[in-house]
């Protein structure tokens, strides 16, 4: 669990973008040192996933957070940063917009990686935005509920 791409778990059909999924999942684990689904993370925050746990620490530019604590910081910052920038490129969430094998491979070699995670970037903050406009559209009904004030109901009829 956690290498499994979402819709490997529907379809039950596996493809070369499933396998590019699991890569990127592989990598973050090689640059965080951390497992796929961890849930002691839930004692601190609300990411069992790894891949939710970097997202939202690469959102908040905390490369530091990010990165294997063994390393004590012995590691090239761009270095890490591309791959993250991969891993992340490789797991999103429709295969459609995930690299193939051979483009994965140009990025790590430093080839059209700048333009794809601008991309991405531009991609995600927009659905982001759109997310958390939802969610405002639907905070007034939880407000509403609780902040009933009790009536009087009238007597029978």
């Amino acid at each position: 669990m956690g290498h499994i791409a979402p819709e490997y778990l529907s379809t039950g059909k596996s493809s070369e973008r499933t396998d590019v999924f699991g890569y990127g999942i592989m990598l973050l684990e090689l640059v965080t040192g951390q497992r796929a689904i961890d849930f002691s993370r839930l004692e601190e925050e609300d990411d069992v996933l790894l891949l939710d746990h970097v997202k939202k620490l690469e959102r908040e530019k905390r490369l530091g957070a990010i990165v294997d604590k063994n390393l004590d910081g012995d590691y090239v910052k761009e270095e890490v940063e591309m791959m993250i920038q991969v891993a992340l490129l490789c797991t999103q969430g429709s295969p459609e917009d995930r690299p193939v094998m051979s483009e994965v491979v140009r990025m790590l070699e430093g080839e059209g990686l700048a333009e794809r995670w601008e991309e991405w970037q531009n991609v995600e903050v927009t659905r982001r935005h759109e997310f958390e406009r939802m969610q405002r559209r639907f905070d007034w009904g939880e407000d509403s509920m609780n902040n009933q004030d009790a009536i009087e109901l009238s007597g029978g009829r």
